[in-house]
C-alpha cells in the first residue's frame, strides 16, 4: 500500500501557513509504517514540541492505474474517508528553512491516521462533501471539499502521471484551515456530515 499525501490545497490553509498557492499539486508520500487504524491512540513522539492535526478527505483507490485521464479518474475509487496527516511542524519548518527535504516531518510512524470509510455512492458530487474535526469537543476544522484548489479527479490524475496506483492506494486530499497543536491528553473527532470517522486519544 502506497499513501500520497497533496499539500496546500486550501486557499485559507495556505494563508494560515504563510504558503504560496501552488500552481500544480504539491505531493508526498507516507511509508506504510505512518498508519495509524482502528482508533488507536497517537502517541507524541520525542523528537517534536509541535505536532500539529491536519484533518483530510481521503480517497482508497480501487484498481490499478497508470497515466489517467480526469474524466475516468472516478472509475478508480469507490470509497471516500476521513483521516488525520500529523505534521512535526517545528521540524518541517526547520528543514524547509535549510532547503532540505521534509519527509521525517510528515512521514514519521503513526502520523497517517485512517479512519472509517463511506461509499463514494452516497455523495453525488465529490466536490460537495462537508467534513470536520472536534478537538476536546470544540470544532476547529470544517472543510468543505469545494474549496479545494486542485478537486480530487484531477489530483488521482496527476499522481497517476508518475506513480502506478494500485488497489488500496490511498490518497490525502490536503487539510482545511483550521491547523493546531495537539497535547497528551486531547481527543480527536472527525466526521463526514453528521457520520463519525475516527474518535481517538492523544498520549
Amino acid at each position: 500500500m502506497k499513501i500520497f499525501a497533496i499539500g496546500q490545497n486550501y486557499v485559507e490553509h495556505n494563508k494560515e501557513l504563510n504558503s504560496k498557492h501552488p500552481t500544480e499539486p504539491v505531493v508526498f508520500m507516507k511509508p506504510d509504517t505512518a498508519v495509524l487504524r482502528n482508533n488507536k491512540p497517537f502517541f507524541i513522539p520525542d523528537f517534536s514540541e509541535e505536532i500539529h492535526y491536519e484533518t483530510e478527505l481521503i480517497i482508497k483507490i480501487n484498481r490499478i492505474g497508470k497515466n489517467i485521464s480526469p474524466r475516468f479518474s472516478h472509475r478508480y475509487y469507490s470509497e471516500i474517508g476521513l483521516g488525520v496527516d500529523f505534521t512535526a511542524r517545528d521540524l518541517q519548518r526547520r528543514l524547509k528553512e535549510s532547503g532540505h527535504p521534509w519527509e521525517t516531518a510528515k512521514a514519521f510512524d503513526n502520523s497517517a491516521v485512517i479512519g472509517n470509510f463511506l461509499p463514494a455512492e452516497q455523495f453525488p458530487n465529490v466536490q460537495d462533501i462537508r467534513f470536520s474535526m472536534n478537538l476536546n469537543g470544540n470544532t476547529v476544522q470544517n472543510g468543505h471539499s469545494a474549496d479545494m484548489i486542485f478537486p480530487v479527479d484531477e489530483l488521482i490524475a496527476h499522481v497517476s502521471r508518475f506513480f502506478t496506483l494500485k488497489i488500496g492506494d490511498i490518497l490525502f486530499t490536503g487539510t482545511p484551515v483550521g491547523v493546531g497543536k495537539v497535547s497528551v491528553g486531547d481527543r480527536l473527532e472527525g466526521f463526514i456530515g453528521n457520520d463519525k470517522m475516527f474518535d481517538f486519544k492523544v498520549k
